[in-house]
């Protein structure tokens, strides 16, 4: 919803949170605790979480933070399990997004771990720009294998590689997740791509063949990071993952019905 100019009723949103929290995903990635200058349609992210069923559902809360401050917010209610922070591996990127280095943002990553560990709370780290930037910023698969074993040596288990403006191919996708799976086993290594139509299938078939059992979507394909780029590129969709499922006879553990009123209501929300 970040993207979006009109701002999106809060009621809506909880309406349509609660059917997808009825669908049966691991996790829900519901609002951010940033600063509503800079994400407004977010800024009614508490109003929202106050109005969630969590009775009937075993689906977990994530929240995206960018800063301690956030952190410190979220970690205050004990119906958010996850924190996410984008962390880029391009510089250009980490400024455009957060106003900070990569080391800066390296040392935020640090206390934000702790403020999770004190509360019990689990932090994501998206690997923003992962595959390849469009700044000219240098990338390397190594350069993603450093950043990843710098996280991993601070406690973090969940690291989504995040390919935020749309950039990877087949080729790097296999090369990173075929090495970092590997290396990495008792890290839970994610998949968090923006793509065109026309090249989702052959992403989401080159992750999948090299270990990745954990993706990013979005209902719709609606989203895409507004910091990346003045165009948007969207999240893949979360019917093409589950058109994808179904192609290669894999389980997805989701209610099938509840699936499709949920794209019923995105229809409404995002028409």
């Amino acid at each position: 919803m970040q993207g979006i100019e009109q701002f999106i009723p809060t009621k809506t949103k909880i309406d349509y949170l609660n059917q997808l929290l009825r669908v049966g995903f691991d996790i829900l990635d519901f609002g951010s605790f940033v600063s509503p200058r800079a994400v407004p349609q977010l800024a009614d992210t508490k109003e929202v979480l106050n109005g969630l069923d969590l009775s009937q559902t075993d689906t977990e809360l994530l929240a995206i933070v960018v800063n301690e401050r956030g952190a410190k917010e979220a970690c205050q209610f004990p119906q958010i399990q996850f924190l996410g922070y984008p962390f880029s591996i391009s510089e250009s990127f980490q400024l455009r997004n957060t106003r900070k280095t990569i080391q800066e943002s390296f040392d935020i990553v640090k206390r934000i771990q702790m403020l999770c560990t004190n509360h019990q709370k689990t932090l994501l780290v998206y690997l923003s720009m992962g595959f390849g930037n469009p700044y000219g910023d240098p990338w390397s698969p190594e350069i993603a294998e450093f950043w990843t074993d710098q996280l991993a040596a601070l406690g973090i288990r969940h690291i989504a590689l995040a390919d935020t403006a749309g950039v990877s191919a087949p080729d790097n996708i296999a090369q990173l997740f075929g090495s970092l799976i590997p290396r990495f086993p008792e890290l839970r290594i994610s998949a968090h791509f923006h793509s065109h139509p026309s090249s989702r299938d052959k992403k989401l078939q080159a992750a999948w063949e090299h270990g990745c059992r954990r993706f990013d979507t979005a209902m719709l394909g609606y989203g895409g990071c507004p910091f990346a780029e003045d165009e948007l590129v969207g999240n893949i969709s979360t019917e093409s993952l589950v058109y994808f499922s179904k192609k290669h006879d894999i389980r997805l553990g989701i209610s099938q019905s509840e699936f499709q009123q949920a794209t019923i209501l995105a229809h409404q929300v995002f028409g």
